[in-house]
């Protein structure tokens, strides 16, 4: 009912609106007595075999929820109900910030693939960290994304990070620290080597002092070449940051079915989807072979079936996220992976 009713009426209007109506819609919906538990059963696949552990941290099941999503911690546990085992929050940056001009978000839809360009619209860190104050579903794992406000410069950026990993600690159980978005100006080059030392460097510090431990990941851009996966790799070996994020969305445009008057017409962006699936299949299979399968990956980027799902877990990934492949499948994708999961691990 989804692919054929729910989805092209959803799509005859703007992705930004449609994202809002959504998250407004759940909201309410889980305001309604008994609503939680009904969908709660249909969607959750519960079995022993779907557990894990990652980072110390017990999954319910492999399947998350990829930041920017629920970026404001507005709806982490009505969405937990279908089916999700952990939820990504953010991008957040210190202070709120309503991002890049509208429109900034588009479907190329003969492509399976979303290209948008929020430019980190949130309500800023200390909404978020009062809004994971609440009491949270039973075995979800809550994620944090941070990142930095786009009128701070590159010089001054580690602080906005650190501001965000202090303001979060006590309620998140992971960090991702974000450098890698092409939705901020001159935001990649944090990912060099000066850059990523000092932002790295500085959280590593910082969490040594705390009274307890909360694994940090970075997350990597599907454009770096290998020589620059390699030195992120070794920076993250020498700061003890605990695993990776791959991937973000890409600036790439090959190899698309949409038309080049219509990607002209778009503009720049981050794209995600299915133009995404080889390359991040490529890098989380580079990363794990480069490491002798040491470093822990949560692959995310182009998981839009649940073969893709099996896909990213066998290069690698010990845990997968889902964004684009949630929006064009609808609320039982997550099932359906975890189904076929399940299937797979008890053959």
């Amino acid at each position: 009912m989804y692919r054929y009713l729910i989805r092209p009426l959803l799509f005859f209007f703007s992705p930004e609106n449609v994202h809002n109506a959504v998250l407004l819609v759940v909201k309410i919906a889980f305001k309604i007595p008994g609503i939680a538990i009904i969908l709660r059963k249909y969607y959750h696949v519960s079995d022993p075999l779907l557990e894990l552990e990652f980072l110390g941290m017990k999954f319910l099941n492999p399947v998350g929820l990829a930041a920017g999503f629920d970026k404001n911690a507005e709806a982490y546990n009505e969405f937990f109900n279908f089916g999700f085992s952990h939820i990504e929050v953010g991008t957040v940056t210190p202070w709120p910030q309503p991002g890049n001009p509208k429109p900034r978000s588009f479907r190329i839809t003969d492509d399976k693939g979303l290209i948008n360009r929020m430019g980190f619209n949130n309500h800023g860190v200390e909404a978020l960290a009062d809004a994971l104050k609440k009491m949270r579903g039973k075995g979800l794992v809550i994620g944090g994304n941070i990142g930095k406000n786009t009128d701070t410069a590159n010089a001054d950026a580690v602080s906005d990070y650190e501001f965000c990993f202090r303001a979060l600690y006590e309620y998140v159980d992971y960090f991702v620290v974000n450098v890698s978005c092409p939705n901020i100006s001159n935001l990649h080059e944090l990912q060099d080597q000066d850059g990523l030392e000092k932002i790295l460097g500085r959280l590593s510090s910082i969490r040594n002092k705390q009274d307890h431990y909360i694994p940090i990941l970075l997350k990597i851009s599907p454009d770096l070449n290998n020589k620059q996966i390699d030195a992120s790799l070794d920076i993250i070996r020498k700061y003890g940051i605990d695993g990776v994020v791959a991937t973000n969305t890409t600036i790439t445009r090959e190899g698309l079915k949409t038309s080049d008057d219509l990607i002209h017409e778009i503009g720049n962006g981050g794209m995600s989807g299915e133009p995404l699936t080889s390359r991040s299949l490529e890098v989380v299979r580079y990363i794990h072979t480069k490491t002798n399968g040491e470093m822990p990956i949560i692959g995310v980027g182009g998981i839009m079936s649940a073969v893709d799902a099996m896909n990213m877990l066998n290069a690698g990934a010990d845990l997968i996220q889902v964004y684009t492949g949630f929006i064009y499948n609808g609320p039982g994708f997550v099932r359906r992976i975890n189904k076929a999961l399940l299937k797979r691990y008890k053959s």
